[in-house]
């Protein structure tokens, strides 16, 4: 009877040993899972983090409407900016431009880009819808990027009244017989979008 009693006490200890080992089994690995998913999040959230930064960065370029992106415009003046963007939304094929009388003036200037200009249309009219000038810059692979439109008007006639407000400066000394001002409605600009030059854009 003592040795039935001897054994089921030391069968009964064996058990609990073997219950306690699981239990820090399972602890250790609950443990070890929560960890794996704390660290797992993380790596997300830094993910989307870095995703959302260049999105950001994608939105001031020629893909995104970096018109929305400029502040302390009237209202006026961000609808006229769109009207740019929409009437030469068909030039970011520099085909068409060529096709519609836009041609290479071979003015190439760092921090602007390469300048095509439409003789044909340079009068005393400033059209939002019609820039005289379109300005591309090309990427990395070499194809050209609309980037800017300038609108001319010959210094024979007097100052444009341009853009609604007092943004848009209009220059009439840049050694050539017009007034001309830019309008960056297809890259962002972080000096304002009528800046006549625009220090994201290295000339290639």
């Amino acid at each position: 009877m003592k040795q039935l009693l001897n054994g089921v006490n030391r069968h009964n200890g064996n058990s609990t040993a073997s219950l306690k080992l699981r239990k820090n089994v399972f602890t250790v690995l609950v443990v070890l899972f929560v960890g794996i998913i704390i660290t797992s999040c993380k790596k997300e959230n830094s993910g989307s983090k870095a995703d959302e930064t260049q999105s950001l960065a994608a939105q001031k370029t020629s893909e995104g409407n970096v018109v929305n992106d400029y502040n302390g415009l009237n209202g006026l003046t961000v609808w006229q900016l769109q009207q740019a963007r929409a009437a030469t939304a068909r030039y970011r094929n520099i085909d068409n431009a060529i096709k519609d009388g836009y041609m290479d003036i071979e003015v190439d200037v760092e921090h602007m880009g390469h300048h095509y200009m439409n003789t044909a249309i340079v009068d005393s009219v400033f059209d939002i819808r019609q820039p005289e000038i379109l300005v591309y810059n090309r990427d990395e692979k070499g194809k050209q990027q609309l980037v800017a439109v300038e609108y001319a008007v010959p210094l024979s006639y007097p100052r444009p009244e341009g853009f609604s407000g007092s943004a848009d400066a209009w220059k009439d000394d840049s050694g050539f017989p017009l007034w001309l001002v830019h309008a960056w409605v297809w890259a962002y600009n972080p000096d304002g979008v009528f800046n006549w030059t625009n220090p994201l854009i290295d000339l290639h």
